[in-house]
């Protein structure tokens, strides 16, 4: 399905380590050759020690922006809740501007409750949640086109991650350039289909939309089963102290191949 480049990424988890491992881990990873270098945004670790060294999404992104030269950037996704959308596409416009154009603006609904209970934000319900992600994406996109100056290469590429049949993949389908999920090969087709369907009904080429997947170390023999379903941007996630490019290397290797065999 379509015709897009195989592209692949590493998630800097942004948890245990020091700022400093962080950034040399951006350093090596852009260094490495990956295509895209993302975080996450929460406020608390999400495995090990749940009281662990952790930073702020947005605020790393700025740095990420300036230490880094050839990836795209972004968060492996911003969550809807935490800031206001017009707030958060003036950020994404400026961390475009830092990053010469680089910046992926990624979003989904959130669902950490920690995040939300400790920093005061309404938890409510995955279904409100979502709901909230619909009233403001249009929001996101205005403020983006009314920003002066706009982004640098005039579209900002939106990234939005799920997989909820009915309001998610609806979502997708109307706005995103790339769509993130997880899932087996298998997985990932049948929900791509749902996707499909979406796009038929408002009248949107699904071709358009990249489709972007996790894997790692244990998955990465799959990575030719993803492509053959269509989704060419395999995503690594990599978490501290260590932050172990070992893996992601691998999968540079492999997407250098599988772009020959592409021919």
């Amino acid at each position: 399905m379509g015709n897009h480049e195989i592209k692949v990424g590493v998630q800097i988890q942004p948890q245990h380590g020091t700022f400093e491992q962080n950034r040399q881990a951006w350093i090596e990873a852009d260094e490495l050759g990956v295509d895209t270098i993302f975080n996450w945004d929460h406020f608390y670790p999400l495995t090990g020690d749940a009281n662990g060294n952790h930073f702020e999404a947005y605020t790393l992104l700025g740095s990420m922006a300036e230490v880094t030269e050839r990836a795209q950037i972004g968060s492996l996704v911003s969550c809807n809740s935490y800031r206001n959308p017009h707030l958060l596409a003036d950020m994404a416009r400026t961390l475009d501007h830092i990053s010469g154009g680089r910046f992926i603006l990624g979003i989904g609904s959130g669902w950490f409750e920690r995040d939300y209970l400790n920093y005061e934000y309404e938890f409510g319900t995955a279904a409100g949640r979502l709901q909230d992600l619909k009233r403001d994406l249009p929001k996101v996109v205005e403020r983006l086109g009314n920003l002066v100056p706009g982004p640098v290469n005039g579209h900002m590429p939106m990234l939005i991650g799920g997989s909820g049949p009915k309001v998610t993949l609806r979502l997708v389908a109307e706005y995103a350039d790339i769509w993130h999920a997880f899932g087996t090969p298998e997985e990932m087709a049948r929900k791509g289909e749902i996707l499909d369907r979406h796009c038929a009904d408002v009248g949107r080429d699904p071709n358009e939309i990249e489709r972007s997947s996790g894997i790692n170390a244990q998955t990465l023999d799959q990575a030719d089963a993803y492509v053959e379903k269509g989704f060419t941007h395999l995503i690594m996630g990599v978490t501290g102290p260590e932050y172990n490019l070992g893996p992601a290397r691998e999968l540079v290797q492999w997407r250098d191949q599988a772009r020959k065999n592409r021919g």
